[in-house]
């Protein structure tokens, strides 16, 4: 289950090693904006890199930078990690819960969800009311739950 960039190391997952992904969520997926597409690099930049290197002072800023073009620039498109094209062919069940922020663009989620065969996506927005964002969790919790692989239910 990963929440926002989590939802691009989840698609590496499945590219890299889709052998032992058996379901995934993307919640609030970081995505490409054609209408601002540097929204990301200016974030991590301005507001999350200045508190890393505060932590980190041996690492630098034009590291930092070089961080941020290899993570946003160099595939600008609906997902940072992976092609449309590994989407539209991966088998594994997907359930997608979309945001819609700077940083989390609907558009993205429901490309996942259109290309992604056995993808589902939930409503939006579902963190409120309370009452939906329970009825959200036990979603995801049933998706999950189907999803156990045979070999380990016998176990």
């Amino acid at each position: 289950m990963g929440y926002c960039i989590g939802g691009c190391f989840a698609g590496k997952l499945l590219e890299r090693a889709p052998e032992r992904v058996v379901a995934a969520v993307f919640c609030q997926t970081v995505g490409h904006r054609p209408d601002d597409p540097d929204v990301m690099y200016r974030s991590g930049r301005d507001i999350w890199a200045p508190e890393f290197l505060a932590q980190r002072p041996e690492v630098t800023m034009a590291t930092i930078e070089k961080y941020l073009q290899n993570l946003y620039r160099v595939r600008p498109d609906f997902l940072y990690s992976v092609s449309r094209e590994l989407m539209r062919n991966c088998p594994t069940p997907i359930l997608v819960l979309p945001d819609d922020t700077p940083a989390h663009p609907h558009q993205t989620s429901v490309d996942v969800a259109s290309l992604a065969p056995n993808a589902k996506i939930a409503v939006f927005p579902w963190r409120e009311p309370p009452e939906l964002l329970a009825r959200t969790i036990d979603r995801v919790r049933r998706f999950l739950g189907t999803q156990i692989p045979m070999r380990a239910a016998a176990q």
